[in-house]
């Protein structure tokens, strides 16, 4: 048996979990029409397979119908929800793997505009601002309905085989009983802190009496509201102790804040740049304080880390969610020993902003997460090997390089640059996105072991891509920013990449027009701001810097407001005249006849990229397929067959930027979607 302290295993009441890791509760908004479909179940039996000891579904199940997800959670409202979940938890029981899920009602967490158009209940009439709901004040038949709502959905859950449940607090119906923010209610709900847990205790009795002494129940709450008036450490800690001394829980699921708003679901939840398991500490003071099993997930990407929590009884498991996102196979290469070919979470956090936005969980460098019905997470090697050229050594063609060498291919990639990377270079020169440079390095690593041969400082031409005798060509050129957006004055402005690589100087009054509204704009934003500098933020859309989404729009925010930065939204910028020694900027509207101007000595354009593609189009004639994709095969997982051309030596594929701009994810999907069949 191994001596590794993740590798140990843990008694749960009647449960063995086989290692300490586990996956917590999350939604990654796979399911269809609220339930558990295949989609759910191949990314749950995925990670499965590879040894988790626990994963945790929902995040949480919605056991109410006036609990309606504002994003595409599973409904455990509903019977037909049983035998989805019997079909999951028995393949994840096949391997080895404990499931439970994460239950909740989500009282004023939620918009009274969804499903049924239900008011939105909570133990006050005051209004999250995230979803904005203003609740009606709870009454005594809605305590008595979603009690029973809540066992009925646990009893749904037994009879489907799950491992336990963990009721979801923090934030949800549950904890605004909780904090005196959120409780105004007269005994005996509200008052007291013994009175505020009065409903959470009802429903925890009510589940026991439905599903008996042995069904696993947990709890995942804050010990520690972290905001004025709320619930602080001491009344989290009382709550801690009656939570383990009422015998109604098994386990406590530890974390620390509120997420009632952007910025406090960014400290709940770290992202990139943000410290490590800030919160590990934390839950090992509460479980030091209670001798009780005590879980804890909040930015624990590495195993080291994870090791850690274990080996020094700060948890009795560890949460490791993000990390399985980004690479499903993690516990199978620590019991391997090859911890090094993990791929890492780099904390994009592309995962969890994307289902606020209304799309499914993403992994910004795992394309196959969220999608292992259509493309593999592990590459099969080929029958046949060839060789594989790749002009380009950013997101897309390195991803393209690794997976044409674990297909077994040989292959050659040309980069212009000294060392690989592409847009990413830029990005991760800033220091609190430098996590980003492991999505190049640890693919970088992977190619050097299987023997790709790189040419830097290369600019390949159609010449240099001949003359390596290819059978498979792909061109991952990028693009270059494109700044000529304005009526005149082009010459005068700079782009969003000047600023970032250094090439310009930033100036001391400066105007950024965002046109694209990704992360270069708000970068070189903050970048500029940094040196003390006046700026200004203008965009022709309703809402800045739409791209970068909620919870990545934090830090940004963070600099930004404590510097001279104003945002100025709904405004185009024009045209750039010389003003003496300084710029006139003519800005109009896209509403009306109206202009504004403005005097400054730096404007800078972000308008996105144009492709770098000259070298695909000299080749594009040569090639047997002439270029073409076939969308229909390349959206269903199918292998590109397309001949136009039967004298062609060699197909040709262009993929990332190279063909328009788009982002991080799209390019190495991309790779992967066409080099998975090479």
């Amino acid at each position: 048996m191994s001596n590794d302290p993740l590798l140990q295993p843990y008694q749960l009441k009647h449960l063995t979990l086989k290692n300490r890791i586990m996956i917590t509760s999350h939604e990654p908004a796979y399911p269809e029409d609220g339930m558990p479909k295949e989609r759910y179940r191949a990314y749950h039996v995925e990670r499965a397979k590879a040894g988790v000891a626990l994963t945790m579904t929902a995040g949480s199940a919605s056991v109410a119908r006036d609990s309606p997800p504002v994003f595409n959670n599973i409904l455990a409202w509903k019977d037909e929800v049983v035998g989805y979940m019997k079909q999951m938890v028995d393949e994840c029981h096949d391997h080895g793997a404990a499931v439970m899920i994460q239950l909740t009602h989500l009282g004023r967490r939620t918009r009274w505009d969804k499903a049924d158009w239900l008011p939105v209940v909570a133990p006050s009439h005051e209004r999250e601002a995230s979803h904005r709901a203003f609740p009606k004040r709870i009454e005594d038949w809605d305590i008595t309905r979603i009690i029973e709502d809540y066992a009925d959905a646990a009893e749904r859950m037994q009879s489907a085989g799950v491992d336990g449940i963990e009721l979801e607090a923090y934030g949800h119906l549950l904890e605004q009983f909780w904090s005196p923010l959120t409780n105004d209610l007269d005994a005996p709900y509200g008052g007291s802190l013994e009175n505020r847990l009065r409903f959470t205790m009802e429903v925890l009795q009510a589940i026991r009496d439905r599903c008996g002494e042995k069904f696993i129940v947990g709890v995942r709450y804050t010990g520690d509201q972290d905001m004025a008036g709320g619930m602080g450490k001491d009344e989290g800690l009382q709550v801690s102790h009656m939570l383990k001394n009422s015998g109604l829980v098994d386990f406590l699921n530890i974390v620390k804040g509120h997420i009632d708003t952007d910025p406090g679901l960014t400290d709940l939840i770290p992202i990139q740049g943000m410290r490590n398991a800030p919160h590990l500490d934390f839950a090992g003071e509460i479980r030091a304080a209670t001798n009780f099993p005590t879980f804890h997930a909040a930015k624990i990407p590495d195993v080291a880390t994870a090791r850690h929590a274990i080996a020094s009884g700060k948890l009795d498991m560890v949460g490791m969610t993000r990390a399985h996102m980004a690479d499903p196979h993690l516990v199978r290469k620590i019991i391997e020993g090859r911890e090094d070919d993990i791929r890492p979470c780099v904390g994009a956090n592309y995962c969890l902003d994307r289902i606020y936005q209304g799309g499914m969980a993403l992994c910004l460098h795992n394309p196959a997460t969220g999608r292992e019905l259509e493309v593999p997470q592990t590459i099969t090697p080929a029958d046949t090997k060839k060789r594989v050229t790749i002009v380009g050594a950013g997101p897309a063609g390195m991803e393209a390089a690794r997976v044409a060498a674990e297909r077994g291919h040989t292959v050659t990639v040309f980069e212009a640059a000294d060392q690989p990377g592409g847009q990413i270079r830029l990005t991760a020169l800033q220091e609190r996105r430098r996590e980003m440079t492991s999505i190049i390095a640890w693919r970088f690593d992977q190619c050097t072991k299987r023997g790709v041969q790189f040419h830097f400082n290369t600019f390949a031409d159609m010449d240099t891509v001949l003359e390596t005798n290819p059978d498979e060509v792909i061109i991952s050129t990028g693009g270059l920013p494109h700044t000529e957006v304005l009526e005149a004055g082009n010459e005068l402005v700079c782009s969003a990449w000047d600023i970032l690589s250094g090439d310009v100087k930033p100036g001391a009054n400066v105007l950024v027009f965002d046109d694209a509204g990704d992360h270069a704009g708000l970068q070189a934003a903050d970048v500029i701001s940094e040196t003390g500098a006046k700026v200004e933020i203008v965009t022709p859309d309703r809402s800045f810097a739409p791209e970068v989404m909620a919870m990545n729009l934090v830090p940004y925010m963070r600099n930004l407001q404590k510097r001279d930065t104003t945002f100025t939204v709904t405004w185009r910028l024009m045209a750039v005249a010389k003003e003496g020694n300084q710029l006139r900027a003519t800005l109009g509207s896209d509403y009306g006849g109206v202009t504004r101007e403005r005097i400054v000595d730096q404007v800078v354009v972000n308008h996105g990229t144009r492709p770098l593609d000259d070298v695909y189009f000299d080749l594009k004639p040569l090639s047997s397929n002439l270029g073409e994709v076939d969308y229909d095969a390349l959206s269903t997982g199918a292998p590109q067959t397309v001949t136009r051309n039967p004298e062609g030596t060699f197909r040709l594929f262009r993929i990332g930027d190279a063909v328009s701009a788009r982002n991080t994810h799209a390019a190495i999907y991309d790779a992967l979607r066409i080099g998975k069949d090479l």
